[in-house]
């Protein structure tokens, strides 16, 4: 297995933006091919300056049975319109790579 790894900064006052456009795409994410599992880590939060709101800072991790399923999630404009609607509450393009998954214990829950 294979997972995408997104680091992204979700801008002051939009986690619920963010989190509703995650959950639309979920949809779309259960049917494309090889697709395993989906897990977004919220940062340890550090404290914002007096009167501004923090910016929160995640880690995506969508996890494909291979390279070639999570490849092909790129070639069918999958990834690209879950990116345009995430990207409304975030702050600058998020960091992207891939990784190889050595273990996994995943279950049919949410």
């Amino acid at each position: 297995m294979y997972a995408r790894v997104m680091q992204i900064h979700i801008l002051p006052g939009k986690l619920n933006d963010y989190l509703e456009a995650v959950e639309s795409l979920r949809p779309g994410l259960r049917k494309q091919a090889g697709f395993r599992a989906m897990i977004i880590l919220r940062s340890a939060e550090t404290p914002a300056k007096e009167g501004e709101e923090r910016e929160i800072s995640a880690t995506t991790y969508s996890v494909w049975e291979s390279m070639e399923h999570l490849r092909a999630s790129e070639k069918n404009m999958f990834l690209y319109q879950a990116l345009a609607r995430m990207m409304v509450s975030c702050k600058g393009f998020p960091k992207i790579w891939e990784e190889e998954v050595l273990a996994s214990e995943l279950s049919g829950g949410n």
